[in-house]
C-alpha cells in the first residue's frame, strides 16, 4: 500500500531524507515549512494539516541550535514544545497518527548503559528541555504517536558533524574533539526508512504499537572516534583528513552541557516493529561512498 506522507519540515537532514527514500518505495511525501506551516501559530498549523491529503503526519522540523537556545528558550520552547503540540492536536483532528521526532538530550547522560524508553528523563540543557516538553505535548494531544529518539544524525545534505569533520579538515592538519561523550551516529536515511516502516505497520497492521521509542544507528562511539573513522574513511578515497587530538568536555566548554552518555537501547523498537538500525559504521561507508564525488571532486 503506498502511503502519503505530510512531512513537517523541509530543508532538514530527515525531511529531505524522507522525501528520497519514500518516494523511491512508491510512496508519497508532501514536505511543508514556513511561511505554509509556521509551528510559531497553532493557526497556521491547523490550515497546513487540515488541508493535506495525508495518512501519517512526521513532525521532522525543530529548533535544533543547541548552544543558541540557552539565549532563545521562548524560541526553543515556543517551536519545539507548544508546535509540536499544535501539529499532533490538528493530525488527531483529522485522524492522521503522527510520528514525532525526539532526541538523546532528554536524558542527563549519568553512567554507560544504554538507556531506555522507560528510565527516567533529566535534560541539562535548554534545547533538552523543550524537547521532553514537546513529547509531553504530543502524548497529551493524541495516543496515536510514536515519539522515536534518535541521536548524532548525518547525511550526505545538511549541516552535520561528518560534514563539519570534512569541511574543518580541507584546512588543519590536527582538530581537538571530545573524546568523553558517547552515542550512536544515526543515518538520516536509515532513519527515514524506519520511520516508513513504522508508518506502513501503523496505517496497515492489526496492531497499533505507539508510545516511545529509540531510534539511533546500532554501536556506540565516541566524537573523537567517530571523527577519526570519518577521516579513515575520507582518506581511503583521496579526500581531506586530519589527525584527532582526543579531549575532554571540560577541555570545550559550551554554552550547553552536553549529556557524556547517549546511549540508547533500541529494543523496544526491534520488539515492537522488528526493526533494526544499521551499525553506523556501515552508515558511514555508505555516506561516504555517495559524497566521494563531491569530495574528490573539491582542489
Amino acid at each position: 500500500m503506498a502511503l502519503k506522507f505530510l512531512v513537517i519540515g523541509r530543508r532538514g537532514q530527515l525531511a529531505r531524507a524522507m522525501q528520497e527514500r519514500a518516494v523511491a518505495l512508491g510512496h508519497s511525501v508532501h514536505s511543508v515549512a514556513r511561511p505554509d506551516l509556521d509551528l510559531l501559530s497553532e493557526a497556521s498549523v491547523d490550515a497546513a494539516i487540515s488541508a493535506a491529503d495525508c495518512d501519517v503526519v512526521v513532525n521532522a522540523a525543530a529548533y535544533t541550535a543547541v548552544d543558541q537556545a540557552e539565549r532563545e528558550p521562548d524560541l526553543a520552547f515556543a517551536i519545539n514544545a507548544t508546535g509540536a503540540g499544535y501539529v499532533a492536536r490538528a493530525a488527531n483532528r483529522r485522524n492522521a497518527p503522527v510520528i514525532h521526532i525526539s532526541t538523546d538530550y532528554v536524558f542527563d547522560g549519568v553512567g554507560s548503559a544504554p538507556r531506555l524508553e522507560t528510565d527516567e528523563v533529566g535534560p541539562l540543557n535548554v534545547y533538552g528541555h523543550s524537547k521532553l516538553a514537546g513529547e509531553h505535548e504530543v502524548r497529551a494531544a493524541t495516543d496515536a504517536h510514536a515519539i522515536l529518539r534518535t541521536s548524532w544524525v548525518f547525511s550526505p545534505y545538511g549541516g552535520n558533524f561528518l560534514a563539519t569533520m570534512l569541511r574543518l579538515a580541507a584546512s588543519r592538519n590536527e582538530l581537538s574533539i571530545v573524546a568523553d561523550q558517547v552515542g550512536a551516529p544515526t543515518h538520516a536515511l536509515d532513519l527515514a526508512d524506519a520511520v516508513i516502516h513504522i508508518a506502513s505497520q501503523i496505517v496497515q497492521g492489526p496492531r497499533h504499537d505507539f508510545g516511545v521509542f529509540h531510534a539511533t544507528g546500532s554501536g556506540y562511539v565516541s566524537w573523537a572516534d567517530f571523527a577519526s573513522a570519518i577521516f579513515r574513511e575520507s582518506a581511503a578515497i583521496g579526500g581531506p583528513c586530519a589527525r584527532v587530538i582526543p579531549i575532554t568536555s571540560e577541555e570545550y566548554p559550551t554554552p550547553a552541557r552536553r549529556p557524556l552518555n547517549s546511549r540508547l537501547s533500541n529494543e523496544r523498537l526491534l520488539e515492537s516493529y522488528g526493526i533494526a538500525l544499521p551499525h553506523w559504521q556501515d552508515a558511514l561507508k555508505r555516506c561516504m561512498a555517495r559524497l566521494a564525488p563531491e569530495i574528490t571532486s573539491k582542489p
